[in-house]
């Protein structure tokens, strides 16, 4: 089956109960991710303000269709965004051309994936990817990417051009994420190996994103992404258990964060005191004052690495992997 870009949460909640709860999770709190934006209490009332919590009720039935990518959106409610939180969306175009220069630079050589043209389209290669001497097809799948204000995702995912909703063929998609399964495509030598680096491809792709809304569609989107690809291998869609497992995988990997203070959004706190002469005094958070991303006090996120030794994943938090504190 062949979804439309515009995935609708009425669709999600009816075809796989269960699974919009795990694509609105946020593992740093333990609740839901929330809106972090204005601009819909403005429209649908007080349930939508900043900081509350995005819950399927809000995003279903009637309010099936309040989640819209940004193309499908009115250009007044584009422009809104464009002044509450500088969000641009970039081409296609662009997300490959950047996302070549990681893969040139990785292989040690041009044209990996795809030659581009000089209209802004591109031509995928046709024969198996060739690897460095010293790297395997396994070391590419596992390579960590991360895609910071990730917005919709489209330099994970490329299901469609974000700036036109023109839709891309499973063939010519050039997201980082959709690399990785490529490669797993050419060089998987059974479908339960398949599957399992598939897995590895979805745990080692990352994503934050600061707005409730489009860390929900980034979301969606690479959940999609898995369906497009096991359909194509398996002429079916995947069963219920398995989706839930890899929208937990996308649930912990494409976080909400505000990606200068590494915590979640506006969680930062001042202080107010008097001191013995009475004086009121403000301390502002440490971190906001100083500039040191490792000094906020506001909720860090939490990532997982599923890369640790230990029998289960080890949670830790993303500032944690940041050695620098200046």
């Amino acid at each position: 089956m062949e979804y439309e870009i515009d995935v609708k949460e009425n669709m999600i909640l009816q075809k796989w109960p269960d699974l919009l709860g795990i694509l609105l999770r946020d593992h740093t709190t333990g609740k839901n991710i929330f809106w972090a934006t204005d601009l819909y209490e403005q429209q649908y009332g007080h349930r939508y303000a900043f900081r509350s919590q995005m819950m399927p009720e809000l995003i279903t039935g009637e309010n099936g269709n309040i989640i819209k990518p940004r193309v499908a959106k009115t250009k007044k409610a584009q422009q809104d965004r464009v002044k509450d939180k500088a969000e641009v969306f970039t081409p296609a175009w662009i997300c490959n051309k950047q996302n070549n220069l990681v893969d040139n630079d990785w292989f040690g050589y041009d044209g990996v994936f795809n030659n581009e043209k000089d209209d802004n389209t591109w031509t995928a290669t046709k024969k198996p990817v060739v690897f460095p001497e010293n790297k395997t097809w396994i070391d590419y799948v596992r390579e960590l990417r991360l895609e910071v204000a990730c917005g919709e995702a489209p330099y994970l995912v490329s299901r469609y051009d974000i700036t036109t909703g023109k839709k891309i063929k499973l063939q010519n998609r050039i997201g980082l994420l959709d690399r990785k399964i490529r490669i797993v495509n050419e060089n998987a030598a059974s479908d339960s190996e398949w599957l399992a680096m598939v897995k590895w491809a979805f745990k080692s792709t990352y994503g934050y994103e600061w707005q409730g809304d489009n860390l929900l569609l980034a979301r969606e989107n690479l959940l999609f992404t898995f369906i497009d690809y096991f359909e194509d291998r398996f002429s079916k869609e995947p069963d219920l258990d398995l989706l839930k497992e890899i929208a937990d995988i996308i649930s912990w990997n494409i976080w909400q964060m505000d990606g200068i203070r590494g915590v979640l959004p506006c969680t930062c706190c001042n202080s107010k005191y008097i001191d013995l002469f009475g004086e009121k005094t403000m301390d502002c958070c440490l971190g906001c004052k100083t500039g040191d991303i490792h000094s906020h006090n506001g909720i860090y996120c939490k990532i997982r690495d599923w890369n640790s030794k230990a029998k289960r994943p080890k949670t830790l938090t993303f500032v944690s992997l940041l050695k620098d504190k200046k």
